[in-house]
């Protein structure tokens, strides 16, 4: 049996989907790109402003869902553009200490023009 997570600290979905999903002790979250939680407007013209409101996104996702990122163990990472893979590991690298597994790739577009989207999957703690 699975419950949905929703917290206003966090953009609300812009589509038929749930900002996470939790399954036993394991939470999935859907991607999250650089939306402002009260405006729902995008935040930040680079790609080292968006990925820390994407993370701070993540991180209301996560204390919502009873987690955080140390104890994220998957990411799936995507970026409009693979020049960003430098600036964006080091963004990264500030809020997922523990390392987890990760796929990166480049991808055609991002919903809103977004330059990067991430979604995790977490142990609860």
């Amino acid at each position: 049996m699975s419950k949905t997570v929703q917290t206003e600290r966090a953009p609300a979905a812009i589509g038929p989907y749930s900002q996470a999903v939790i399954v036993g002790d394991l939470i999935f979250t859907s991607g999250q790109i650089p939306l402002d939680p009260a405006t729902g407007l995008m935040v930040g013209e680079t790609i080292t402003e968006q990925t820390h409101r994407v993370c701070k996104n993540l991180e209301a996702v996560l204390a919502a869902a009873g987690s955080s990122p140390a104890r994220v163990v998957k990411t799936v990472c995507y970026l409009s553009d693979m020049a960003d893979f430098a600036a964006f590991n080091q963004v990264y690298a500030e809020y997922f200490t523990g390392k987890p597994a990760r796929s990166c790739v480049a991808v055609k577009a991002l919903p809103k023009g977004a330059l990067v989207e991430v979604e995790v999957i977490a142990e609860k703690e």
